[in-house]
């Protein structure tokens, strides 16, 4: 459980250093306790349906009785969180204080609209949450214009799954690069026992933040200094290989592949490697979804021509209301839920969250395979900030770069496919500049 003794910290820290943080003069205007130095205030937060929510309201109670905040916790599926935040954005309300959403496809148009607060003020006034402790991928990835928009929370990093029972019969060392997963899954490729050498994602959409990381260790990108580049030789390169492997040694039908059917797939033992999201380890390690839970491997993204880079993103993130009149308030909140012990505490329960020193300590990676927290951990360190083009249209973008690995995989000219997909790329950014 939380000590007290770290909310106390965390109450006083905003009493003494956050008074001029922000215009709070409906929080001014009751004169607080000594103890509960927010006695009397209520916060209103918006939160995904998640196992982290689940987790940080386990303690939230011990948090109001030292506070003095009562917190209106209002939690929702993602599309319902989404609708409701423009409601009461769109409409300038007040509430909620704070909330949760996804930086990585959404902070742009967040901040663009003006609908996050930024927290460089913020995060600096209590030595005790030692905000440099936070991964900085996922730091970087809440970033716009040089801004702190948002606080990460769970974070999300792309690995390589294998079969590690296949993989030793067969004498095949992990792969350590892209040249040599290439080579291992076409070795171990037999469609003809139903058995194929690599899954991932094949849709369209979908695809594109798999895509991605294929694309960062060839030394592309999708956006350069503003400009689209998926028609760079170094984005080019990165997109042949993952269309090679999905269509030289992967399933029939893979173009229809989002991450459930692919994880299910390799689940059902029927493939050699998967690339994905680490967050969803479990659909291949549950003995109740996975007929191969104990031979599952992980390991760190392959290196290409330009390294090991795969994407390091802060999945969600928690974010505050710029127009909310408790901002000190709400900002005790978002310390308390993101402070070290809360992190800890969280993350024991399976849900991996983005403290450095909560990966690098024996109870902090309890719940995950040794191999999976060994690759998180070094995927931290060396990981790309995002998995998809950064603009505010994100659908409309990934619509456009995913057309160039279907393209591929169907056979057309890859190297045509990528000069109409960054025209219509390029069109995005531009048409966003104007909004």
């Amino acid at each position: 459980m939380l000590k007290k003794t770290a909310i106390i910290g965390v109450s006083l820290a905003m009493t003494v250093g956050l008074a001029a943080c922000g215009d709070n003069k409906k929080e001014n205007a009751a004169a607080p306790s000594s103890d509960k130095p927010f006695a009397g205030q209520k916060l209103t937060v918006f939160a995904l349906s998640h196992p982290w929510t689940d987790g940080m309201k386990e303690s939230l109670g011990e948090f109001e009785n030292t506070t003095g905040i009562k917190v209106d916790l209002q939690v929702f599926p993602e599309e319902q969180l989404q609708q409701k935040l423009a409601v009461q954005f769109t409409s300038g309300s007040e509430t909620p204080d704070v909330f949760t959403y996804r930086p990585y496809m959404e902070k742009l148009l967040y901040e663009k609209n003006g609908w996050t607060e930024p927290l460089d003020s913020y995060v600096t006034k209590n030595p005790d949450y030692a905000f440099g402790d936070i991964s900085q991928a996922s730091v970087d990835g809440s970033m716009v214009n040089g801004k702190l928009m948002s606080i990460p929370l769970w974070t999300d990093q792309f690995v390589m799954y294998y079969r590690k029972d296949i993989l030793e019969k067969n004498n095949i060392p992990v792969p350590k690069t892209l040249d040599e997963l290439v080579a291992a899954a076409k070795q171990l490729h037999d469609p003809s026992k139903d058995f194929y050498g690599f899954v991932a994602r094949g849709q369209r959409n979908a695809l594109v933040s798999a895509a991605a990381s294929f694309i960062y260790s060839e030394g592309g990108d999708f956006i350069v200094d503003g400009k689209a580049a998926v028609n760079t030789p170094e984005a080019i390169r990165g997109m042949s290989i993952y269309a090679d492997l999905l269509k030289n040694y992967g399933p029939k039908g893979a173009l229809n592949m989002g991450w459930p059917q692919a994880a299910a797939l390799f689940a059902q033992g029927k493939a050699a490697f998967y690339v994905d999201a680490s967050a969803l380890f479990k659909n291949t390690t549950d003995p109740e979804q996975s007929t191969i839970a104990d031979q599952v491997g992980f390991a760190t993204f392959p290196a290409g021509s330009a390294g090991q880079k795969p994407y390091a993103i802060a999945a969600w993130a928690l974010a505050m209301n710029p127009k909310s009149e408790k901002k000190d308030a709400a900002w005790a909140f978002m310390e308390w839920a993101t402070n070290k012990e809360n992190v800890l505490r969280i993350q024991q329960s399976g849900v991996p969250l983005s403290r450095d020193s909560v990966w690098a300590s024996p109870e902090g990676t309890a719940k995950f395979p040794a191999d999976l927290a060994a690759a998180i951990k070094e995927t931290m360190q060396i990981g790309v900030d995002h998995s998809v083009p950064q603009v505010m249209s994100v659908t409309e973008a990934r619509d456009a770069v995913g057309s160039i690995v279907v393209k591929a995989m169907l056979g057309e000219d890859i190297d045509k496919a990528a000069e109409t997909a960054n025209k219509e790329l390029q069109a995005i950014i531009d048409s966003d500049s104007k909004k």
